[in-house]
C-alpha cells in the first residue's frame, strides 16, 4: 500500500529554512520564515507568558481533557479580545490546533453547509490557504489585491473579482497586516467590501493572525468588528502565535457569528463535531497561557507592553529600511516598506533579483519577494537596504 503513495511538493519556505541553516557564510539573514525575532535574532518567551505558565503549573492538578471546544474561559477570553462587544446570542466558538487549524475548520464547516461553494481569495496570499483549499478539493478563485507598481492594494481589481462571489460563497479576507503583502484596506474600503458582500450574500472568513503587530490590539481588531457588527454571518480564524509568541504551542480558535440562536446553536454542534472527528479535544497548555493572561489585569497590562514594545520595534526597522533605500535610491519608491504593517512587506521583485540577493549578500527571502520585517536589526537592514539597490529591485 505505501508503495503507492506519490511524492508531495515540498513546502518552499521550509526549504529556504533548511537551505539557510547549511549556509556557512557568516552574516547570513533569515528573512524568509515567519515568526518575530528580537535584536539578538532570538524568539524570545514573553513576560506575560513566563508568569501565566509559573501560575498554571503550581495550580493545576490534573491534566484530563478538557472539553471539544476547549474551555470556556479560553473561548471567551478570545471573543472579547478579537470583538470586544460580544453578541453572545450569535456567537460560537471552538479552541483549535493553531490558527491552521482555524483555517482547515472553518472551510470545513463551510463545505457542509454549502457543498458547492466557491473560495474567493487574494492574490497574493498565505501559501497554506491555497495548499489547504487544493488537498481539501475545495474550488477556489483568485481575486486582485496587490498592485506590484504601487506595493498597495489594488481594490478597484479587488471589488471587481469579488463582485463574482455569489451567495454561499467564501470570500477569504486578511484581518489586518496582510501576508504576504503587508498591504492593508482602509476603513472606508472595508466599509466598500462589507456592502458588496451583503448585497451578494457571500461569507466573509476573516484570517487574523497578526493582531497587535500592526497598528495595536484594538486597530487590527477594528475591521474584523466592523464587518463583525454589519453582517449576518462571519466566520473568524485567529491565531495567537505571534501575538504571544507561542508558535509551538498551536493555539487557535474559530468563531463564527450566526444570524439567530438556533442558527448559532447548530454551528456550535457542527463544530464541535470537526473538533471531534480532527483530533477530538485541542491542544490545552497554550490556551491556558492565555486565557490566564487575559483574565487578570496585572499579566494583561505586561503581555500588551511587551506586545507593544515587539510592535514599534518592527515598525522602526521599516522607517529605517524605507530611509536607507530612500539615500541610496535617490528616489522615494520604497517609502511603500514604512507604510506597510505586520511582519512582512513585498518588495515586487523578480525571482531572478531575490536569487541575486541571496547569493551575493546571504539576505534569503521567499521566491515572491516577501521578507520578514521581524527578522532584521539596525545592523542588517543596510546591508539589505544595499543589496536589493544592487540586485536592481
Amino acid at each position: 500500500m505505501l508503495s503507492n503513495l506519490k511524492p508531495q511538493a515540498p513546502d518552499k519556505i521550509l526549504m529556504l529554512m533548511e537551505e539557510f541553516k547549511a549556509d556557512t557564510r557568516q552574516g547570513k539573514v533569515d528573512l524568509g520564515v515567519g515568526v518575530y525575532k528580537d535584536p539578538q535574532g532570538v524568539t524570545p518567551v514573553m513576560r506575560a507568558v513566563k508568569a501565566a505558565e509559573q501560575r498554571i503549573w503550581e495550580a493545576q492538578t490534573t491534566k484530563a481533557y478538557t472539553g471539544l471546544a476547549g474551555t470556556p474561559e479560553y473561548r471567551n477570553a478570545m471573543a472579547r479580545m478579537v470583538l470586544k462587544d460580544v453578541p453572545a446570542d450569535r456567537l460560537a466558538s471552538v479552541a483549535t490546533v493553531g490558527g491552521t487549524g482555524a483555517i482547515r475548520q472553518a472551510l470545513e464547516l463551510a463545505r457542509m453547509a454549502n457543498p458547492d461553494l466557491t473560495v474567493h481569495v487574494s492574490d497574493p496570499t498565505w501559501p497554506n490557504h491555497l495548499s489547504i483549499m487544493k488537498f481539501m478539493g475545495l474550488p477556489f478563485v483568485q481575486y486582485r489585491y496587490f498592485d506590484n507598481d504601487t506595493r498597495g492594494v489594488d481594490f478597484e481589481g479587488m471589488k471587481a473579482d469579488i463582485a463574482k462571489a455569489t451567495k454561499g460563497d467564501i470570500v477569504l479576507l486578511h484581518g489586518c497586516c496582510h501576508n504576504p503583502t503587508g498591504a492593508n484596506l482602509t476603513t472606508d474600503q472595508w466599509r466598500e467590501v462589507i456592502a458588496m458582500l451583503e448585497k451578494s450574500g457571500a461569507v466573509p472568513l476573516i484570517d487574523l493572525a497578526y493582531q497587535g503587530f500592526g497598528d495595536g490590539l484594538d486597530a487590527d481588531a477594528e475591521a474584523t468588528r466592523l464587518v463583525a457588527a454589519s453582517l449576518p454571518e462571519v466566520l473568524i480564524a485567529a491565531s495567537c502565535s505571534k501575538n504571544f509568541g507561542i508558535y509551538r504551542e498551536r493555539s487557535g480558535i474559530l468563531m463564527t457569528l450566526a444570524e439567530n440562536t438556533g442558527a448559532r446553536d447548530m454551528a456550535q454542534g457542527s463544530m464541535t463535531f470537526l473538533n471531534r472527528q480532527t483530533y477530538s479535544f485541542p491542544p490545552d497548555h497554550g490556551a491556558r497561557i492565555v486565557s490566564t493572561i487575559l483574565d487578570d489585569d496585572a499579566l494583561r497590562a505586561d503581555w500588551q507592553s511587551e506586545l507593544e514594545d515587539v510592535r514599534n520595534t518592527m515598525l522602526g526597522l521599516r522607517d529605517q529600511l524605507a530611509s536607507e533605500l530612500r539615500d541610496l535610491s535617490g528616489s522615494d519608491r520604497f517609502d511603500f516598506i514604512a507604510r506597510h504593517r505586520g511582519m512582512f512587506s513585498r518588495l515586487g521583485a523578480t525571482p531572478e533579483q531575490v536569487q541575486k540577493v541571496k547569493d551575493d549578500s546571504a539576505i534569503y527571502m521567499v521566491g515572491d519577494s516577501r521578507l520578514n520585517i521581524a527578522g532584521l536589526n539596525r545592523d542588517s537592514v543596510p546591508v539589505l537596504a544595499r543589496a536589493i539597490i544592487d540586485a536592481g529591485i
